[in-house]
């Protein structure tokens, strides 16, 4: 069971006060939030054993356990079905992932988006393939393989910070889709080194990885402060690729008749419109 499990569960029940879940408080607390007790209290498990489980060291866990504890943290879809995926993990892979490979029929998609900014995501937030109008958003086709990874892009890129205007709310979605992603993968050694090398690198990611948020990207806005277009205001799309659940198509979709989809029209005029991938 991984480390991970005891730490997600501490970092949500240190955000429930006990007036929240209907509980008196009663001394002092040392942390905030909920104790063990009555976490395992309101989930109507014994204590020992809802500590065994904080510390990795408790049996295999029933869906009805994990369902319960979820209803006393107050997770939502995306928390609930990272808690199950912790607290079973998959057996660590012995063999390297095989590499991410994009499908022709998704790129041929890509080059169909002619007045849409799009790329496409795999494991660990890597940008494997991008039509011309995410290039001319992003750039790129002007970074290296190893740069062509958002996370990376968010905190170690000086530029990033002007690029998006609310820098500190898409660090925090970054992370927290990342986490989800670590979930899925415990024995991706790129995904670890990674975090890592960020971990090193970052404060700003060191203290929002243990913050132990999981989100995933579906939908969203996003402003960017553009050095060619100016400001904009770009509504995404994530989309699952068919046949590859680690490859994801992201689309950003301006409004129609909008300031924003007149400055991306004549971003779109000193472009190809071809997809590119790295």
């Amino acid at each position: 069971m991984d480390a991970d499990l005891g730490d997600f569960l501490r970092s949500r029940r240190a955000l429930i006060q006990p007036e929240d879940v209907g509980l008196r408080a009663y001394g002092r607390r040392r942390v905030p939030g909920l104790r063990r007790e009555e976490v395992a209290q309101l989930a109507g498990v014994s204590v020992d054993y809802y500590v065994r489980l904080e510390q990795g060291r408790g049996p295999s866990v029933s869906d009805a356990v994990l369902d319960s504890i979820a209803r006393v943290l107050g997770l939502d879809e995306t928390e609930h079905a990272y808690l199950r995926t912790v607290a079973r993990p998959r057996p660590r892979a012995s063999a390297p992932a095989a590499s991410q490979r994009v499908r022709p029929g998704l790129r041929l998609v890509l080059d169909s988006l002619v007045a849409a900014p799009a790329f496409v995501l795999g494991r660990r937030m890597d940008v494997l393939a991008w039509n011309a109008l995410g290039d001319a958003l992003v750039g790129f086709s002007r970074m290296s393989a190893a740069e062509r990874n958002m996370p990376r892009q968010v905190f170690l890129e000086p530029a990033a910070r002007k690029l998006y205007p609310d820098w500190a709310a898409v660090a925090a979605e970054t992370v927290a889709h990342l986490r989800l992603d670590a979930g899925l993968r415990p024995g991706d050694r790129k995904l670890a080194a990674l975090v890592g090398e960020l971990s090193l690198r970052s404060e700003d990611f060191r203290r929002l990885w243990a913050d132990h948020r999981v989100k995933a990207k579906t939908c969203g806005v996003k402003r960017l402060d553009h050095p060619v277009a100016g400001e904009l205001v770009l509504p995404y799309e994530t989309l699952g690729a068919a046949g590859d659940p680690d490859q994801s198509l992201v689309v950003y979709t301006p409004e129609p008749g909008s300031e924003t989809a007149r400055r991306i029209a004549l971003l779109a005029d000193g472009t190809g419109t071809t997809a590119r991938t790295g």
